[in-house]
């Protein structure tokens, strides 16, 4: 259906509600499946996803169990383990004592072996990676022909890596091996209930030693990297999923949450993905599954927390005219609570606040996914 036919097509409809000839149930199950679509345009793109992107919906553990089949998954694919500063490595050149010794990595990533005129890398390669540069550079300058080098890690020695934020537990690594993002969330217990659609990884900086052959190969300033959760998680792509570094720090932002209380079809609170994704009334509504039966919609009310005091102000809404378009659709910060009274309830209306803030307590929180 084109974006012209929905105005013609909502008329029709609202006429025909002001005939009374459709309950309010009934006009909801209509308009809500032909109106979502145009909720979700109000911001068409988050991170550079549209709309489409942001219809499924699951819960932390649901997210935190994929972490951890796809994080067993990557453990499976992971190479040797990697070299890392202050590692000790035995360096054997078969045949040629005079270059075959203990050498400590520095923090760097470098080391330095007699009569050879640089320092040479070994910061994330392997053993047997390593081993091979060195025969290399020993035939390349002249000092063995056809050398036979073999390379044993004799001490493993890494800068911890810390994980921080929306995490179940957060915790400081000790690794021994490269480790990838993936793995670093499954070890942290996964993501909490409340956290954000991004990953932030901050990478320290690292001196460049200027003796170096590959001094480009470390960073010299401090690196962020941003991590989608959902292209980590969906696209099936290695990329997103980060070998990690001693001294990374990850950090997993929270994110704000709405909630759906009341006379609903399946009460809530929903994450949203972040700061910038704007959240309304009847998008709200969509995500829940709409009203119940028994809702007294022209007396909802929005909880909103006061930025100065953070007491709960009560904002009253009338969700059946936005549903039926006599009134614009109303914006909705994080942590506000849309509750819609049930016309069967038996609670006094100047309590309605302390039953909605009690309700939102004990609801499950559901993730805007793909």
């Amino acid at each position: 259906m084109g974006g012209n036919v929905y105005p013609m097509y909502l008329k029709e409809l609202v006429y025909y509600r002001r005939l009374d000839r459709w309950p309010n149930w009934l006009m909801f199950l209509c308009i809500v499946p032909l109106f979502a679509p145009l909720a979700f345009s109000q911001n068409p793109t988050v991170g550079g996803k549209t709309s489409e992107n942001l219809e499924k919906l699951e819960t932390a553990r649901e997210a935190n169990d994929r972490i951890t089949q796809l994080a067993q998954t990557a453990a499976v694919q992971q190479g040797d383990y990697a070299i890392g500063g202050g590692d000790l490595l035995n360096i054997e050149v078969f045949d040629v004592p005079e270059l075959s010794r203990d050498v400590r990595v520095n923090e760097s990533g470098f080391v330095s072996l007699p009569l050879v005129p640089v320092k040479i890398h070994a910061a994330g390669l392997t053993s047997f990676q390593f081993q091979d540069k060195v025969a290399e550079l020993l035939q390349t300058n002249g000092l063995v022909n056809s050398p036979q080098v073999t390379v044993t890690i004799k001490e493993r020695h890494s800068e911890p890596i810390t994980v921080i934020g929306a995490v179940k537990a957060p915790l400081v690594v000790q690794a021994v091996r490269q480790m990838t993002l993936l793995e670093i969330l499954s070890q942290a217990g996964g993501i909490a209930d409340d956290a954000g659609s991004q990953i932030i990884i901050t990478r320290p900086a690292r001196p460049a030693d200027p003796n170096a052959a590959s001094a480009s190969d470390i960073p010299s300033k401090a690196t962020t990297i941003t991590i989608d959760l959902n292209d980590l998680l969906d696209s099936g792509d290695s990329k997103y999923n980060v070998p990690l570094m001693g001294g990374d720090i990850i950090r997993v932002p929270r994110a704000g949450v709405v909630y759906a209380v009341g006379a609903i079809q399946h009460p809530g609170g929903f994450v949203m993905q972040n700061d910038r994704q704007q959240m309304t009334v009847l998008k709200l509504l969509s995500l829940s599954g709409g009203l119940a039966s028994s809702a007294k919609p022209h007396d909802a009310i929005i909880l909103r927390r006061n930025a100065d005091t953070g007491a709960r102000q009560e904002v009253p809404v009338d969700v059946n005219k936005i549903l039926t378009l006599k009134s614009e659709d109303v914006a909705l910060n994080q942590s506000d609570i849309l509750f819609v009274p049930d016309s069967t309830g038996k609670k006094a209306f100047r309590r309605t606040g302390e039953i909605a803030i009690g309700l939102a307590t004990g609801v499950s929180l559901m993730r805007l996914g793909r």
